[in-house]
């Protein structure tokens, strides 16, 4: 009712609201989630209660949840869409070390890193390059980079997070050839098999159950 018989605009105003928040709830919940199990309980209190967790998680996505308020409130909206599309890009920055470890260990851990903060570099670098129109602004304008910035006479345009990817998987594999004609060390994988049952762990073993008294006995 209050849609439909307010003023124009309300209504598209209202629905963009609601689409905003469900998204920011969920990113909030797992914000506070990967803090509380990562950070919290991995660094700060190893000896934490699942109800201390709870509370933690609660505070973190309240603050999390006002921290992106401000952000809308005080940053101009278009800048704030153009992040969240470099936050693609960045994301995209641990495919060699997340998707390809998967299949191959060959990649140096060293190499992964140098190559994880070169791709970040680059897409972060290819987005400062690029002009926004629609804010009239020089820099920090998107993330489909122009091949006339690197000297080419082409119109043609390419994703940040693609140039990214191609610098991080060409470092990780030339770093990685070099380490390996050094011989240098590739460390020791520390995986145990309870790390995999880290939730399980967590949790204080049932007592056993006693054994039933016959009737009579």
């Amino acid at each position: 009712m209050t849609v439909s018989n307010g003023p124009p605009g309300r209504a598209s105003t209202v629905m963009c609201s609601i689409g905003a928040l469900v998204p920011a709830a969920f990113m909030s919940i797992a914000s506070a989630n990967l803090f509380t199990r990562n950070i919290y309980k991995e660094y700060l209190r190893r000896d934490a209660s699942e109800q201390e967790q709870t509370q933690v998680s609660k505070i973190v996505s309240l603050l999390v949840k006002a921290g992106a308020l401000l952000f809308i409130l005080l940053i101009n909206p278009q800048f704030s869409i153009n992040l969240q599309l470099l936050g693609g890009a960045i994301i995209l920055q641990t495919l060699p070390s997340v998707m390809i470890g998967l299949y191959s260990r060959w990649l140096h851990r060293g190499a992964l890193i140098t190559g994880w903060a070169a791709g970040m570099i680059a897409s972060i670098w290819t987005f400062y390059l690029t002009p926004d129109p629609a804010l009239n602004e020089a820099h920090w304008g998107g993330t489909a980079f122009a091949l006339s910035h690197l000297g080419l006479h082409t119109d043609v345009e390419i994703y940040i997070g693609f140039i990214g990817v191609v610098v991080n998987l060409l470092v990780s594999y030339g770093v990685t050839t070099a380490l390996k004609a050094l011989k240098t060390r590739e460390g020791t994988d520390q995986t145990a098999p309870a790390d995999y049952f880290t939730d399980v762990a967590d949790r204080a073993p049932a007592a056993p159950a006693e054994p039933a008294v016959p009737t009579g006995a």
